[in-house]
């Protein structure tokens, strides 16, 4: 435990209450976007006027059915919990909420249930705690924190581009949008910053030519 709050030490702890209204709060936001996201997905030929103009211009209901927006939520709770068990506990409810609204809505709304997609997002809410708990120690210092915030920020890149033997393109700007928050959030001293980007490039080439995923 020392080494790991050498890296990054835990904030003074908040009072139980309020750490459990945060908790509660982070479920119904889960929640809330899962909802959000299955209804803009099957609803989207009759959106209201507001919401369709937003969909046409980027696609929101396409971009909400990728793991960058969620990945890029699961970040941002992640780093600003008090200490590495709430980031866990955090994001591991904030996807379970998500999760299961959105195949709630699926098969009582939808009626339909993707069970091979829904399978895909479950084992990630199993795994969620585990990759919030590192991420949480990417906001710190030292060599450890900065190769974890060059793995989330290699990870990012993957979502924004797409590489090849001779070639370099855009997959999202949005996604571009959110890799530029996610260098913000995690930022640290100015060359610290230009080793984090430098690393997370050479991590975004190595996912590209090893992984057999597409994310």
């Amino acid at each position: 435990m020392r080494y790991l709050d050498s890296i990054r030490p835990t904030k003074q702890h908040r009072s139980f209450k309020l750490e459990m209204l945060t908790t509660v709060a982070i479920l119904i936001f889960g929640c809330c976007m899962g909802l959000f996201s299955k209804y803009m997905d099957y609803r989207q030929a009759s959106l209201p006027p507001l919401l369709q103009m937003i969909d046409s211009a980027i696609e929101l209901h396409n971009y909400l059915g990728e793991f960058a927006p969620w990945v890029f939520a699961a970040v941002c709770i992640s780093v600003f919990s008090n200490t590495p068990v709430r980031a866990a506990i955090n994001v591991f409810l904030f996807f379970a909420g998500m999760v299961l609204c959105y195949y709630l809505y699926c098969k009582y709304a939808a009626g339909f249930f993707p069970r091979s997609y829904a399978m895909i997002w479950i084992g990630f809410t199993i795994l969620s705690p585990l990759f919030a708990f590192f991420s949480w120690y990417a906001k710190g210092k030292g060599t450890v924190a900065l190769l974890l915030a060059a793995g989330i920020i290699g990870v990012f890149f993957k979502f924004s581009f797409s590489i090849g033997l001779f070639y370099i393109s855009v997959r999202s700007w949005i996604s571009v949008i959110l890799l530029i928050l996610t260098v913000f959030i995690l930022r640290k001293s100015s060359k610290d910053m230009t080793i984090m980007v430098g690393v997370g490039i050479v991590f975004f080439v190595m996912i590209g030519v090893f992984s057999p995923y597409r994310i």
